[in-house]
């Protein structure tokens, strides 16, 4: 096993041999792109600092791990761990952080060469990041965001699971976004028409392009959404450069995916989406100002129809966002997993994430209740 400081450590051709390129935020274009681009670095709080293990010189497993300086970029939060241990005299940063920076999107997080039990190569994992820990003194690892099967294995190692709450959108065989809609309550079904036609009577033009189809010049008015509403929501222009998008996002052929809204000829706003063989993943949005509906249009049914027309079985469009409930995106769960080296903490951290468990559990019935579906012999 061994540490990379950088994901070009090792070449593309090793990197993809073992992760493959159905997921696309494992791929080494897209985490060698962020590194490469200035989005991950000592300097943005983001160190590479990927776990390899390797048989006979031969890489049969990857786990993207950073060293962070910070909790930015991550959507899983823990601010209040941050300040505990600032109150019990103890450093939280730097820690450890096993994800895909600034991508909330559940999917495999060790990629494992074919022939090998995962089991055994996670627990040689832990066992060597535990050592990096104590050796440099950190306080703790988080892989955030992993298959909940791969987040029971780290629970059996001794992690703490933590469950927290999306809504992604599921295709049961839908041959068109009416199909789709004929699932929805009368009442519930008129409120997104109305949403869909005052998006055509602004006048907007909706393009749907992929991979080759998306030019130089959209990536960069892309970048330029993004920048503005993340000025907007945050105060700064995102975590993501120019080159990040006219580079790496352009590097990922046709699991690429840009929605661009135009009025009067002019592009004035655009959400990105990346796919593997059955997902497509919502990732961003951007526009130059805000536009009645614009934003559900765009973001939504623009991926329900392309998830629709290419046959994948699930939307997930991003953390956040209960307005998603009413439009058919179902509430389902996420997980990290959490090592934390302080035992004292450790402990406080086992029974916060118990507790927040029976939380997340009341919640997810909650939101089911809200979900604008047709009940058992209700009339079309």
């Amino acid at each position: 096993m061994e540490f990379l400081t950088s994901a070009n450590d090792i070449s593309a051709r090793e990197w993809n041999a073992v992760v493959g390129h159905d997921y696309p935020f494992l791929r080494h274009e897209f985490l060698w792109g962020l590194e490469d681009t200035g989005c991950t670095t000592a300097e943005t709080g983001w160190q590479p600092c990927h776990a390899v293990v390797r048989d006979n010189k031969t890489v049969v497993a990857l786990l993207p791990l950073y060293l962070k300086s910070h909790s930015y970029g991550e959507y899983v939060f823990d601010w209040s761990w941050a300040d505990a241990w600032q109150r019990s005299g103890l450093a939280y940063y730097p820690k450890l952080v096993s994800a895909i920076p600034f991508t909330p999107a559940t999917g495999p997080r060790l990629a494992l060469v074919a022939g090998y039990h995962k089991e055994e190569v996670l627990a040689l994992i832990a066992a060597g990041i535990r050592d990096l820990a104590d050796r440099r003194q950190l306080s703790s690892w988080h892989l955030l965001f992993p298959e909940e099967a791969e987040a029971r294995l780290l629970e059996s190692e001794g992690l703490h699971l933590r469950t927290a709450t999306q809504f992604h959108w599921f295709n049961e065989g839908y041959t068109s976004f009416d199909d789709f809609l004929a699932t929805f309550s009368s009442r519930k079904r008129k409120t997104l028409r109305r949403e869909r036609k005052r998006v055509a009577e602004q006048g907007f033009v909706i393009r749907t392009l992929t991979g080759g189809e998306i030019t130089e010049q959209h990536w960069r008015q892309f970048h330029r959404f993004y920048q503005l509403t993340y000025a907007k929501r945050s105060g700064h222009g995102g975590y993501l450069s120019k080159a990040f998008f006219t580079q790496t996002a352009a590097s990922m052929g046709d699991q690429a995916i840009m929605v661009l809204a135009y009025l009067h000829d002019e592009a004035v706003a655009g959400a990105l989406f990346f796919r593997s063989r059955d997902t497509l993943y919502g990732r961003y949005w951007g526009c130059e100002r805000e536009y009645d509906c614009l934003h559900f249009e765009a973001c939504y049914y623009r991926g329900i129809e392309y998830c629709i027309a290419h046959g994948l079985r699930r939307f997930d469009p991003g953390a956040q966002g209960e307005h998603k409930i009413q439009r058919g995106f179902r509430p389902v769960k996420t997980f990290s997993a959490h090592w934390i080296a302080d035992p004292r903490l450790s402990a406080a951290i086992a029974d916060f994430t118990e507790q927040e468990r029976a939380h997340i559990e009341q919640y997810l019935e909650q939101t089911r209740a809200l979900l604008p579906f047709k009940s058992t012999g209700e009339e079309c």
